[in-house]
């Protein structure tokens, strides 16, 4: 296998941290038009050199093979050749320390295929929407709003966003931007080891959930209301999850239609 298997070129790359970043590509050909919240695999051939912060892995692997990880796409549905990515790295992983030396213009791979059920495709009309994320788990809810948000005024949206320091709250400004241009979008950072420099939340989301941060704003925790999202660390969706099940939600499946949507990674 050599570098002809690669079919994008990194067409932008910002470090939020040195371990955390945004990373944007460009496939040499157009995919189909996706839904927003769906992933993706990327991968690197194992030859290409680690990040200068990485550590060292704890197997080797041989340079011609394709290390291949699925990471949700943060860009919007129609977007079919610009796919947006948001990625920390894993010191001591085999793909992410070698995303993490890519700059503008290095090549890359990406599939064809677009896969994943975490979508806003089996969401009743007129039920509000709430996207709980922690770390990476943002991306994609970014896609959620850059797809749907201007498609629908009649209903209330927000993102409640976990992470310890402001510097890990990727996305930001743009969060706060559509919090100030759209009236039915509302954004909850949280934050649990920030100095006295934060004055925004502190703590863990489902302390903010039981506070009635939703229904201040006029989002009514209710299973035939408002369907809720939850991506990001296991022990946040468990807990989330443990104070739904308490308000009569059920988890969405393929097989049974309920108002919790939880995307496993």
């Amino acid at each position: 296998m050599s570098e002809s298997i690669y079919n994008a070129t990194v067409i932008g790359k910002i470090l939020l941290t040195p371990d955390l970043m945004i990373l944007r590509l460009k496939t040499d050909t157009p995919r189909d038009e996706f839904k927003a919240g769906q992933y993706t695999t990327i991968g690197l051939l194992a030859k290409e050199p680690r990040s200068y912060n990485s550590s060292i892995p704890l197997e080797d692997i041989d340079p011609e093979v394709l290390i291949k990880r699925p990471y949700s796409i943060a860009s919007a549905k129609n977007e079919t050749r610009d796919f947006e990515f948001y990625i920390s790295q894993v010191k001591s992983g085999q793909l992410t320390p070698r995303l993490f030396n890519l700059s503008q213009g290095d090549r890359m791979w990406i599939d064809d295929k677009i896969l994943g059920v975490f979508s806003l495709n089996d969401t009743p009309p007129n039920n509000n929407i709430v996207m709980i994320a922690t770390g990476t788990g943002l991306a994609p809810y970014i896609s959620f709003l850059r797809s749907h948000i201007a498609d629908h005024p009649e209903i209330k949206m927000a993102v409640i966003h976990g992470a310890a320091y402001p510097w890990d709250l990727g996305y930001y400004s743009e969060l706060t931007f559509i919090q100030n241009v759209f009236k039915n979008f509302y954004y909850f950072p949280t934050l649990l080891k920030a100095d006295n420099s934060w004055t925004g939340l502190r703590g863990y989301i489902e302390e903010h959930l039981s506070a009635g941060i939703l229904e201040n704003v006029g989002i009514e925790i209710n299973p035939n209301k408002t369907h809720f999202f939850l991506c990001g660390n296991p022990r946040m969706v468990e807990s989330v999850s443990k104070f739904l099940f308490e308000h009569r939600y059920t988890k969405h499946t393929s097989t049974c239609l309920g108002s919790l949507h939880i995307e496993e990674y």
